[in-house]
């Protein structure tokens, strides 16, 4: 008999991880020994794609955030709806040994990445701000249920893969790259005041606008930073940031010996996902290839802290510990939507959230509660400074 298929719960299906998600999913039980069967799917508000996937894949237990949505799922099974869904979903169907794919976007996620894993399931992460936000609750509830945190970043999926070249205790420092996003050549001026299309306007990633946006203030190098010292347990003044605008190159490790082991590939989500999906066996993959007969170099420069001050926010973030990474998450999270609705300049957000990372006392980080407390202050701080100001002063 072949080993039974391993159950699969999608939260965050129809967005860009997800989609690819199951895109991978499939190939692989097409064309590998690797068996998924996806028993549940949640989804934002995307009620259409989210019945069109449940079609495809024969998935019964489905979630959706948005109540207008599930008169629309009635017909393809057990359905949930309502900001609690996926959490009922989980309660319903998660069990020890399933794989959580958790792509859900921002703070909204932190909770049923924590339920799944006192739930027993191991975790695809690619919702860095869990992490971020109360990465001391996840990654010590994980140890203490004895899951695995597999990450999706394209970053961090790197740097595990180059660990394996060798042992923690040999590691210098790890770096991981970033592509510099679209004002990496621009004015401090002109980047200021940019448009949200021209901040949208990603020059080698495909992603969600909230993405997009932390890839132009390079707070998503922040956010990853974080992530690696929660991840591969690294102090902050071991893990490094650094631009390399064509992203091929994703992160690399420094040994002791001064060997640097570094994982390339195209820019593509596949090849993370399928990694964490599989880890650690390598399979056949969907992903692009590289195609070194068109790859004439790589380029890296150091990051302008000036104009990007968002990796000093991570640092001081790692070394005060308790919540203040979830006041970084939030107050990013709310600065963000600011800018996209147009309430703020493009060049305020990074300040917005320097001033509510001075602005909070620490305090411990024991409890969801705190992070969620946290969490509620950051927000109710950006939306005071931003509300009934005129934009140039912003």
């Amino acid at each position: 008999m072949g080993k039974a298929a391993r159950r699969v719960i999608v939260l965050g299906s129809t967005g860009s991880i997800g989609t690819n998600a199951i895109e991978v999913i499939q190939h692989l039980a097409a064309t590998t020994p690797v068996q998924c069967e996806v028993i549940a799917l949640a989804a934002g508000s995307n009620a259409a794609l989210l019945e069109q996937q449940a079609r495809v894949l024969g998935v019964r237990h489905l979630a959706v955030a948005d109540p207008r949505g599930a008169s629309m799922l009635e017909s393809a099974g057990s359905v949930r709806s309502g900001p609690t869904a996926a959490m009922q979903l989980l309660d319903d169907v998660a069990r020890p040994g399933d794989l959580l794919i958790a792509a859900m976007v921002g703070f909204a996620g932190l909770e049923t990445v924590l339920r799944g894993i006192e739930l027993g399931c191991d975790v695809a992460l690619a919702n860095k701000e869990t992490l971020v936000a109360a990465g001391e609750l996840v990654t010590g509830l994980a140890k203490s249920k004895g899951v695995q945190i597999f990450p999706i970043d394209s970053e961090h999926s790197a740097l595990a893969q180059c660990i394996r070249a060798g042992r923690l205790t040999e590691i210098d420092r790890v770096v991981i790259t970033a592509s510099g996003g679209p004002f990496r050549t621009w004015t401090p001026e002109r980047t200021h005041n940019a448009t949200v299309t021209e901040a949208l306007r990603h020059p080698t990633w495909r992603m969600g606008r909230k993405v997009t946006i932390d890839s132009a203030t390079l707070m998503n190098k922040a956010l990853e930073i974080i992530e690696a010292h929660w991840l591969f347990d690294l102090p902050s003044q071991r893990i490094e940031a650094i631009v390399h605008p064509q992203s091929i190159v994703h992160g690399f490790v420094e040994y002791c010996d001064g060997s640097v082991v570094a994982q390339l590939s195209p820019p593509d989500m596949k090849l993370p996902i399928q990694m964490a999906i599989t880890w650690p066996d390598r399979f056949p993959g969907v992903a692009k290839r590289l195609d070194w007969t068109l790859m004439k170099s790589l380029e890296f420069e150091q990051i302008d802290h000036a104009r990007f001050p968002a990796v000093h926010f991570a640092r001081s973030v790692i070394q005060r510990g308790g919540t203040s990474g979830a006041i970084l998450n939030a107050a990013n999270e709310a600065a963000v939507h600011a800018f996209l609705e147009g309430h703020i300049a493009f060049g305020t957000i990074g300040s917005l959230v320097g001033e509510a990372l001075d602005h909070f006392p620490d305090h411990p980080l024991e409890t969801l509660a705190d992070a969620q407390d946290a969490d509620a202050k950051a927000r109710h701080f950006i939306a005071q400074r931003t509300r009934g100001l005129p934009l140039e002063t912003r």
